[in-house]
C-alpha cells in the first residue's frame, strides 16, 4: 500500500521488522529497518529506487497493484547496493525497456550484480530530465556516500531531496517522518549509522556535503533509502552530518576490556575511577568488549576523545575479541583521538605493548607506555592503575 509523502509523491517500500543484522553479519539492526522507494506521479511516472531482494517478488506485486507497471516512464537508481536495487530483476522482467537513471559507476555496480543489460542512462551532477507539471528532476553525485556509485536526486517545486544511503538511519517504523518518532531513538540510530558506515571516508563527506549546500536547494523533504523520513527541519541531520565529518568527539573517555579471570576488568574500573577523580566533566563509560555489541561500541568511539583499552597477554599477544576489535576501529579511519592500554599477565605481559602498536597503526595518538600488572591486581596495583586513571585525564 502507497503512502503518501507529498502531492504526487508516494512511499512504496517496505518494513522489515525482523532485521537484526546487515551487509551479512557486520552491522546490527536492534530496531530493523526500512527499504525506502518513491512513486512519484506526474506527466510521467517516476520510480525512484526499489527494496531488498527477499522482498522483491512482494514489492513488484504490490506496485502492480498500485499502477500499470508498463506506465513507469523513468527508474532512478541512486545506489546500487542489492538493499536498494534488489527488485530490479523483478521487476525488469515486466518492463524490460524502461530506462534506468544512474551514475557510470552504478551501471558497472547493477550489471555485476545482475549481468543484465538494461537500458541505462548515466548521469552525473546538474543532469536533470522533466517529469512534466513544471517539475523535474536533479541529479548529484554522491560518490562514496557510501559507495563510489551513490547518487541523490532533487525534486523542484516539492523541494524533495531523494538522498539514498545519506542521512538515513536502520529504524523500523510505520509512521515514515521524523516527527512522529522518538527523537532520542531516532539520533541514535542515526549517528551509529554514521559512526559505522560513513566515517572512514570523512574527508570526501566534508567535501560533498559543501558541494551539496552550495548548491542553495530549497529542501523541504529528506526522503532517505533507510529509516525514517525528515520533513520536520530537514536540514538539521545535513547539520549533524556536517558536525560528524568534523573529525567528531565529545567530552567522553571510554574504556574497553576484555578479561580472563576477571584481573583486566578489576584495573578497568580503578583506571575509570582515576579518570573521574582527576575531571569530573567528562563522560565515562567502560565496555566489556566479548559482552558487547561490536558497531554500539563503534559508535562508542566516535563520541570518544580517547579510548583506554585493556586485554590480559595470551600467547604472547591479546585477546582475539580485543585484537578483532582494534581491526575494526583501524578500519574506521578515526582522526584526532587518543589511546591508552592497560592490562594483567601472569608470565610475559606483552599485551600492552600489542595493543599500544596496533592503536598507533590505528592512527590514534598514545598516551604514556600504558599500564599492566603481574597475576591479579593488589592494593598497590589497584593504586597504580587509579594512577594511570589520573595521567590519562590530564593527557
Amino acid at each position: 500500500m502507497k503512502k503518501k509523502i507529498k502531492n504526487n509523491v508516494y512511499w512504496v517500500g517496505k518494513v522489515d521488522w525482523e532485521l537484526k543484522k546487515f551487509h551479512g553479519d557486520e552491522y546490527s539492526t536492534h530496531k530493523g529497518s526500512t527499504y525506502n522507494s518513491y512513486l512519484i506521479q506526474e506527466e510521467k511516472i517516476v520510480l525512484v529506487d526499489t527494496v531488498w531482494i527477499p522482498f522483491a517478488k512482494e514489492f513488484v506485486e504490490n506496485l502492480a497493484k498500485e499502477i500499470d507497471l508498463s506506465k513507469i516512464d523513468y527508474i532512478i537508481a541512486n545506489h546500487g547496493e542489492i538493499d536498494h536495487s534488489g527488485a530490479l530483476p523483478e521487476l525488469m522482467k515486466h518492463i524490460p525497456n524502461t530506462p534506468i537513471y544512474c551514475t557510470a559507476n552504478a551501471v558497472n555496480s547493477l550489471k555485476g550484480q545482475y549481468h543484465q543489460d538494461w537500458n541505462f542512462k548515466v548521469v552525473k551532477t546538474g543532469d536533470k530530465i522533466d517529469i512534466g507539471n513544471g517539475k523535474e528532476l536533479i541529479f548529484v553525485e554522491m560518490k562514496m556516500l557510501h559507495w563510489p556509485d551513490s547518487m541523490a536526486t532533487y525534486m523542484t517545486k516539492d523541494n524533495i531531496l531523494f538522498s539514498n544511503d545519506a542521512f538515513g538511519q536502520h529504524y523500523a517504523t510505520e509512521m515514515l517522518f521524523n516527527d512522529l518518532v522518538d527523537e532520542c531513538d531516532l539520533f541514535q540510530e542515526s549517528i551509529k549509522y554514521f559512526a559505522n558506515i560513513l566515517t572512514p571516508f570523512n574527508s570526501i563527506l566534508r567535501k560533498k556535503l559543501d558541494e551539496v549546500i552550495s548548491l542553495n536547494l530549497p529542501i523541504e523533504i529528506i526522503a532517505t533509502s533507510h529509516g525514517v523520513i525528515w520533513r520536520d527541519n530537514p536540514m538539521q541531520i545535513v547539520k549533524k552530518y556536517v558536525q560528524w565529518a568534523n573529525d567528531y568527539q565529545e567530552n567522553q573517555i571510554t574504556v574497553f576490556y576484555d578479561t580472563m579471570w576477571n584481573g583486566t576488568k578489576e584495573l578497568a574500573e580503578r583506571i575509570s575511577e582515576g579518570i573521574s577523580s582527576e575531571d569530573k566533566n567528562v563522560t565515562i563509560k567502560i565496555f566489556n568488549i566479548a559482552k558487547g555489541d561490536l558497531n554500539d561500541l563503534i559508535t562508542e568511539v566516535f563520541k570518544s576523545k580517547t579510548i583506554v583499552i585493556g586485554s590480559p597477554t595470551i600467547g604472547s599477544s591479546i585477546l582475539h575479541s580485543v585484537a578483532a576489535f582494534i581491526h575494526y576501529v583501524k578500519s574506521m579511519k578515526f582522526k584526532n583521538k587518543k589511546a591508552a592500554a592497560f592490562g594483567c599477565y601472569g608470565w610475559s605481559g606483552e599485551s600492552v605493548k600489542v595493543i599500544n602498536n596496533l592503536m598507533l597503526e590505528a592512527g590514534f595518538k598514545i598516551i604514556g607506555e600504558g599500564y599492566r600488572t603481574q597475576w591479579n591486581p593488589n592494593k598497590d596495583s589497584k593504586k597504580a592503575a587509579f594512577d594511570f586513571g589520573k595521567e590519562i585525564a590530564n593527557s
